[in-house]
Order: structure tokens, then C-alpha cells, then sequence
């Protein structure tokens, strides 16, 4: 006899499990289908939760190479990266142990097997134990996404990389190629330039961080160059060829002109793809765009019982995204009155060095979508804490509309700008007016002065510029 459950969620993800503890909270017995040894999904174990230990171990490099600014003599610092790779898991690992002391808390049963629809109100899961079949009031598609490959070039985890592969290296490569200047390629970039690897960025857009705003692109783009990352945008893998050092790869560009690059290792990072075969979705009617999940607002298929959401739908490859949809789900099946998500309030954050990071509309699309737009900006360089911080590079951008005062997007590059963008992300929630975000009093001296300042200077009175 199948096992009765009112929610069946397959994948624990940033998504999954989040789900499945706001799910449980409200009274539902709930179960969390997965397939790898520990819960936590992409983000967790291969995504943004390792990448960014490593940028910390990168940035602390950087940091006490230039020490002596600070008046602090050391001698000359190197990288262990066997113990780099140790601190990264002790993060990773502890993170994934706080997922299951939270399943206990909340009574969430976490089973591991692979699981799939073979009903309308059926998941099977076939584990070690052999298979079980849960019978469910409703059922949430959390299966995430991978890497996405090139068809005529696959990762073999030794030359040709995908970020799960990269972020297992024994060694550092003397020279990588990163085809993708998404925030994945940015951040790779970033890390191995700070463990001494010689990188270039290829990419086939005509910028960095295309999705940013273009000011922003531009100074990363400048930033990175200076830090002796050389920049290909513009151009496309044409070829790569396996020789016994590492590869010889050869890229077109948009101007008729090719180059020719060699690399020890080279990295695909051109996007991800959702894990959304041999589910059994298909068989229930359920449609899929392009291998994505079609939704509802409310994130419900074409079966309204059936859920799905994060990377396995056509909505920001982000994990903070998949918890806000997680948490829509398990408030909607339980009867709550919900909101749909509004896309255009998702923070975008990048860590490379300098950080990025965004929420709102750019410029371009403030005027595409037909607004009155002045924009403000502020620059690091005027502000008493990027001097002492030792870090002056970068600005905040503020996207304002005319008629009605009212913040449509904040862009920031610079040191901490993944932490600062969350004032921009009330803002937007509030609907905060410029003015509003300039008369809150900033404490000084702080980064966030910038932030107040740019809103000065988008309706023309800035005052330290």
C-alpha cells in the first residue's frame, strides 16, 4: 500500500527543502525526495554555497598580498589548496547537517532515492532499500538544473571542465579559458586570476555580465582587465583540440577576425539546463518549453496539484528564487491568500572581484517599458569608507522615474555590493520613492552612504559630487 503523504516534493534544493519546512509549518506531512547522499541540492554542494568560500579564500590572497598599504609587513603569501578545498567542504558540509537538524525540527522525512510521477497523485522512489511509492494530496518538481554542455565539445572533468568539475581541481591550472561571462564565468574568473592561474573571458554577447546594466558591464569589464584578466566579448568557440598540455582553441569574432588561444583547462560556463527528464511529466500532460516546466503565476502546471519550481522552470537560475517560489507553493496548496512573485524585485548578485550586484531595472528597460528615466550616480572614490577599506573602485547607479519619483533599479559595483543591494531590494518592495531612500538617514561613515548619495544625485542635487 502506497505511503499517504499531503505533499511529496522531489529534489531539496534551495527550493525543495525550503518548501518543505514552510509546508511543514503549517501542518502538512511532507516528504523530500533526493537523489544525492546529502539534502541541499546544486546550490549547496556544487553551486553558490563552495564558489563562494573559494572567492573568500581568493579575496583573503589578494587581501594580504596588499597588506602593506595597511602598514602591516608579511611575507609573501601562498596558496595550499588542498586546504582551500577542506575549508570549502567544512562549509558545505555543515550547511547540509543544518538542512537534516531542520527536517527533524519541522518533521520532515527526507528519503533518498530517485524519484518520479507514475500517477497523477504517485511518486515512486527507487533507493538502495529497493522502491516505495508515496501516494500524495500534492506534489512540488524541485529537481534543479546542471551545468549545460556543448554538443560538439563535452566535459571530460579533466581539460574540458563544467563549474562542478573546476570546483574540484587538485591543482591550480597555469592557464584557463572561461567561455561565458555570465556570473559563473565572472566569479571562476575571478577565483583562479586570484590563485595566480592566467584567465581569459570569452564571450559571445558584446559584454560581461550581459544581463547588468550597461554601466555597469562596462566598469567590470575595465575592472577585470586590470586585474590581467584578458577579455574576449563579441566572440564564439569556433574550435578546441586536445593537445598533451591542455588545449588549442580557436574563437571567431563578430568582426570577421578569429583568434587562437592555448589553455591548460578550459571552462563551459554557457548556462544551465533543468533536470526534467524521465520524470513522468510528459506521460500526465504536463508541458514542457525548451525542457522547462510550464507554470502557472502561482507555479502550478497543466495537472494544478502539481507543482514546480526553481531552475526546472523558465524563471531566474537563482536559489533565492527557487525558496521565494518554494514558500509561494507551500502557502498556496495550504490555503493561504498569496502573491505572485514579482521578477522585475529579484536581487541579481555577482561575487567576483569587484562584486556586483542588482535589483530592478536597468536603464535600457525603464525606457523600453516607456518610463521617463534619470539616472544617479556615486562613485566609491568619494566615500571616507571605500578609502578606508582600501577599496575605491566601482559605484551605485540609480534608475529613477520623473512623473511620479518613483525607484525603478539600483546597480551597484563594488566592495560589499552583494550586501548593500538589500536596502534596494526594501526599497522596491515598498515601492520607496527617491526621495524617501535619500531622507533615511545613512550612518557615516559606511559604504551604504553611497547608495543615499546616488539617490541625491538622481533628482540633481548630489552632495559630495
Amino acid at each position: 500500500m502506497a505511503e499517504q503523504r499531503d505533499l511529496v516534493i522531489i529534489g531539496s534544493g534551495p527550493g525543495g527543502y525550503v518548501a518543505a519546512i514552510r509546508a511543514a509549518q503549517l501542518g502538512l506531512k511532507v516528504s523530500v525526495v533526493e537523489k544525492d547522499p546529502k539534502f541541499g541540492g546544486t546550490c549547496l554542494h556544487r553551486g553558490c554555497i563552495p564558489t563562494k568560500a573559494l572567492l573568500r579564500t581568493a579575496g583573503m590572497l589578494d587581501e594580504i598580498r596588499s597588506a602593506e598599504r595597511f602598514g602591516i609587513e608579511v611575507a609573501s603569501p601562498s596558496l595550499d589548496l588542498e586546504k582551500a578545498q577542506a575549508f570549502k567542504q567544512q562549509v558545505v558540509d555543515k550547511s547540509a547537517k543544518g538542512i537534516e537538524y531542520l527536517f527533524k525540527k519541522y518533521g520532515v522525512e527526507g528519503v533518498r532515492g530517485r524519484g518520479r510521477l507514475v500517477g497523477s497523485h504517485e511518486v515512486e522512489v527507487a533507493g538502495e532499500g529497493g522502491t516505495t511509492t508515496f501516494e500524495a494530496r500534492h506534489i512540488l518538481i524541485a529537481t534543479g538544473s546542471v551545468p549545460r554542455q556543448l554538443p560538439f565539445l563535452p566535459t571530460d572533468g579533466k581539460r574540458v571542465l563544467s563549474s562542478d568539475d573546476l570546483l574540484e581541481v587538485s591543482n591550480v591550472p597555469s592557464s584557463l579559458v572561461v567561455l561565458g561571462a555570465g556570473a559563473v564565468g565572472c566569479e571562476f574568473a575571478s577565483i583562479f586570476n586570484s590563485f595566480g592561474t592566467e584567465v581569459v573571458l570569452v564571450e559571445m554577447l558584446p559584454r560581461v555580465l550581459p544581463l547588468e546594466d550597461e554601466e555597469i558591464s562596462r566598469q567590470l569589464q575595465r575592472s577585470l582587465k586590470k586585474r590581467g584578466i584578458k577579455i574576449h566579448t563579441g566572440s564564439r568557440l569556433k574550435d578546441a583540440v586536445l593537445t598533451n598540455n591542455g588545449l588549442e582553441i580557436a574563437i571567431d569574432r563578430e568582426d570577421g577576425g578569429g583568434k587562437s588561444l592555448t589553455a591548460e583547462m578550459l571552462l563551459v560556463a554557457v548556462g544551465r539546463a533543468p533536470v526534467t527528464s524521465d520524470l513522468g511529466l510528459e506521460a500526465l500532460g504536463i508541458r514542457l518549453n525548451r525542457g522547462y516546466v510550464e507554470v502557472n503565476e502561482l507555479m502550478q502546471t497543466d495537472v494544478p496539484h502539481i507543482y514546480a519550481i526553481g531552475d526546472v522552470v523558465d524563471t531566474p537560475w537563482l536559489a533565492h528564487v527557487a525558496s521565494a517560489e518554494g514558500i509561494l507553493v507551500a502557502e498556496h496548496l495550504s490555503g493561504r491568500h498569496v502573491r505572485p512573485i514579482d521578477y522585475d524585485r529579484i536581487p541579481a548578485v555577482t561575487y567576483c572581484e569587484p562584486e556586483v550586484a542588482s535589483v530592478g531595472l536597468t536603464e535600457v528597460q525603464a525606457i523600453e517599458r516607456g518610463y521617463e528615466v534619470t539616472t544617479g550616480k556615486f562613485p566609491f572614490t568619494a566615500l571616507a569608507k571605500a578609502a578606508i577599506e582600501g577599496h575605491t573602485e566601482g559605484f551605485v547607479k540609480i534608475v529613477r522615474e520623473t512623473r511620479y519619483d518613483e525607484l525603478l533599479g539600483v546597480h551597484i559595483i563594488g566592495r560589499h555590493a552583494t550586501e548593500l543591494i538589500a536596502e534596494a531590494c526594501v526599497a522596491l518592495q515598498v515601492e520607496s520613492t527617491t526621495e524617501e531612500l535619500f531622507r533615511a538617514i545613512h550612518a557615516h561613515p559606511t559604504l551604504s552612504e553611497a547608495v543615499a548619495e546616488a539617490a541625491h544625485a538622481a533628482v540633481g542635487h548630489a552632495i559630495h559630487i
